[in-house]
């Protein structure tokens, strides 16, 4: 080669995918700062309520607010996801929780400051926080899509897998540096802006280094939507099978193979996003906190929880070789000691150890009624029944989070009681019902 030529830019492969190794990182960055930067917000909205004087049934719902609408269109842009070009929805939802995150930080920070109302103020957010649920649910589709599009079948499942492990990761760093946010310039919603600063740079990274795939005449892969990105929505997979499937028909709730599975995930799904509702609440209130200050101790009994339901899906699940079953009983009756041992808990110690079995135990019972779904019906079926499971994650933040802080209204003992009930029974039906 002469002296002055060009040279052609070095590809590094990951894995068996087409991607460059940055590329691989511009997708993982975008789902990764989602999934932290909505578990950061959900540490510190408990101190942001009780510091603005909202009560907290209304800050649950208006948290949570998003995570219905998320529900409602995760699966359209799935599908748009299939027929545009995926950069463009992925810029489109990261470009939806930046636009969103910066207005509740404006809104958040407005009201702490006491420059509107209380009511307007959680008002306003609410209204802004449906911003990324309508939006930022095109992400996760998109990103798995764009990998899938450019990865040989056979090391597919492999690497969306490696993609999807950035929600875990981010269930843990978002709690974890919330708490370095929180400036004295902008106080307690200075992690918002934090957020939308760094989702500002992955925006601008996967504009000006991901190749553009409008223009693709064939796009083999697909997009799954993807549960809400919170504690209580670890990855199971299903949006995996979903993604990697043959296109099925859809599996219904009610088909016989799977409505017992279904249940199942349904019940212990309710419980999980009740009493996680409920947490950083509990957590003030327990420990008689001050608003202003408890964002690190509630940072610190989440981080316990991600990580103790990491080590069971990461780590034990994939050594143990249990049965969906004995994964569903057994994932119930720890969830049930955590949420036992948490009401009898009066020192930030025994809130860490309780939260960290709670979630222990709920790291096996979602891919417990996952598997067992999966399993029941043909290799025909995997994407339809992967669709029912997603649903079936997703419903849980219809009512379970409003439920649950209706039952903390009247006793903060109570959605950890009432959640520990279920799960026993879940336990005893599963024993019963549940094929081996």
């Amino acid at each position: 080669m002469r002296n002055g030529a060009s040279r052609p830019a070095k590809r590094t492969p990951v894995g068996t995918t087409a991607l460059t190794n940055l590329q691989f990182l511009l997708l993982f960055g975008a789902m990764l700062v989602a999934a932290a930067g909505n578990t950061a917000l959900q540490s510190i909205m408990p101190a942001i309520g009780r510091e603005i004087g909202i009560a907290d049934f209304w800050v649950a719902v208006a948290y949570t607010s998003s995570a219905i609408l998320w529900v409602l269109l995760a699966s359209y842009w799935a599908q748009k996801s299939d027929t545009h070009g995926r950069k463009r929805l992925m810029l489109m939802g990261v470009g939806g929780f930046i636009v969103s995150m910066t207005l509740c930080g404006i809104v958040l920070r407005a009201g702490l400051s006491r420059a509107i109302p209380g009511v307007t103020t959680f008002i306003l957010f609410a209204l802004a926080r449906g911003i990324y649920g309508t939006l930022g649910c095109a992400t996760p589709s998109a990103t798995q899509a764009y990998l899938a599009s450019r990865t040989r079948r056979s090391g597919r499942v492999a690497a969306l897998s490696s993609l999807s492990s950035s929600f875990g990761l981010g269930t843990i760093l978002g709690p974890a540096l919330a708490p370095l946010f929180v400036l004295p310039f902008i106080g307690l919603s200075g992690p918002l802006f934090a957020f939308a600063l760094i989702a500002l740079f992955v925006f601008l990274a996967i504009w000006r280094w991901l190749p553009d795939d409008s223009k693709d005449v064939v796009r083999e892969g697909r997009g799954a939507a993807m549960s809400y990105p919170s504690l209580a929505t670890s990855p199971t997979g299903a949006s995996i099978v979903a993604s990697t499937a043959p296109q099925s028909t859809r599996v219904r709730w009610r088909d016989p193979r799977v409505a017992r599975w279904i249940t199942a995930g349904i019940v212990s799904g309710h419980a999980q996003a009740a009493t996680l509702t409920a947490l950083g609440f509990f957590v003030i209130d327990r420990l008689v906190l001050a608003p202003s200050g408890s964002e690190m101790p509630i940072s610190i009994v989440m981080m316990a929880g991600a990580s103790a339901t990491l080590a069971a899906q990461w780590g034990l699940i994939p050594r143990l070789g249990l049965s969906p079953r004995t994964m569903i009983i057994g994932g119930s009756l720890v969830a049930a000691a955590g949420c036992g041992a948490l009401v009898l808990a009066h020192n930030l110690y025994g809130l860490v150890i309780g939260f960290a079995l709670t979630s222990l135990g709920f790291g096996f019972t979602r891919p417990g009624f996952t598997g067992g779904a999966s399993l029941a019906v043909p290799l025909a079926e995997q994407g339809g029944v992967a669709g029912a499971i997603t649903g079936a994650n997703g419903i849980s933040y219809v009512a379970a989070p409003s439920l649950g802080m209706a039952l903390y209204g009247l006793d903060p003992d109570l959605p950890f009681l009432v959640a520990a009930a279920l799960l026993v029974g879940l336990a005893i039906w599963g024993r019963a019902r549940l094929p081996t």
